[in-house]
């Protein structure tokens, strides 16, 4: 058997949500499980109740889906997703670490970059602004928190040549992030399909990830045409890459298959 609360306790553990101070109490906060089997109706639609061959199972829903890849980074994503991302990253780490210890566990990042298009590719020029607001507790200054923020999270993270005298730093802009997580905000899964995929690159079909097995295509089939893109950039085919597939329910193939290299296509 799976012990859903235990795992959803550990997350939260994990994450840091460990008293009531930083928004949540992991290990006295109450736990709701309501699990369910699936629709038989879906269900036979789907995979026929496990009788299927795995060939002839269907997508568990309709929809469209997209993959997108570009050679600006090493990881061929966006390197506006990949510095957000990687902010983040080390918000969690210099929390966790001590580095900044009034930091508190909630928190999100954007960075825009002005990009110069190439024949199609989009070649990263400079850092126009870099924006963090992250919780913190009752004790820290803003000029403190930007200090700490440029010289612990963006310092390590930004590549200098990206960073000038007219980049922007808007760091805590509302003034104040004490109240944080569970308390302040109802909740992220499947509200932040955008940070989740290329940061607003490409498109996207409207579908979360998160609590999908792998029959619902919103997160298998995105999962793929990802892998499709990234090939078609890492083999040198293209620069930069679109790939879109879309599903009907019960039925396996796609109904659509779409690829777009912007003009960077080398075939």
């Amino acid at each position: 058997d799976i012990d859903y609360e235990q795992i959803v306790r550990k997350t939260c553990r994990e994450i840091g949500f460990i008293s009531d101070d930083v928004g949540l109490d992991a290990d006295h906060c109450k736990v709701l499980v309501n699990i369910e089997q699936q629709s038989p109706d879906i269900a036979q639609g789907v995979h026929g109740h496990f009788t299927k061959r795995p060939e002839d199972i269907g997508a568990g829903d309709q929809g469209h889906m997209f993959g997108y890849a570009t050679d600006e980074t090493p990881e061929l994503m966006p390197l506006t997703h990949v510095l957000a991302t990687k902010l983040g990253a080390k918000l969690t780490e210099v929390r966790k670490n001590g580095t900044c210890p009034w930091l508190r566990p909630d928190g999100k990042t954007q960075v825009t970059i002005e990009y110069r298009n190439e024949g199609g590719a989009m070649v990263p020029e400079r850092v126009h602004t870099v924006l963090i607001s992250t919780q913190h507790d009752e004790t820290v200054t803003n000029d403190q928190i930007a200090a700490d923020l440029k010289e612990h999270v963006i310092k390590p993270v930004i590549p200098e040549k990206y960073l000038d005298e007219n980049t922007i730093f808007h760091l805590n802009p509302s003034g104040r992030f004490v109240i944080g997580g569970p308390h302040g905000d109802a909740g992220l899964t499947g509200r932040k399909i955008i940070i989740d995929t290329y940061g607003g690159w490409g498109a996207h079909g409207g579908g979360a990830f998160s609590g999908k097995d792998p029959t619902k295509v919103d997160r298998s089939g995105a999962y793929i045409v990802r892998q499709a893109a990234k090939s078609i950039v890492a083999a040198g085919l293209a620069r930069r890459c679109l790939v879109q597939v879309s599903y009907a329910i019960g039925v396996p193939e796609p109904l659509s298959v779409f690829v777009d290299s912007y003009g960077t296509g080398r075939i």
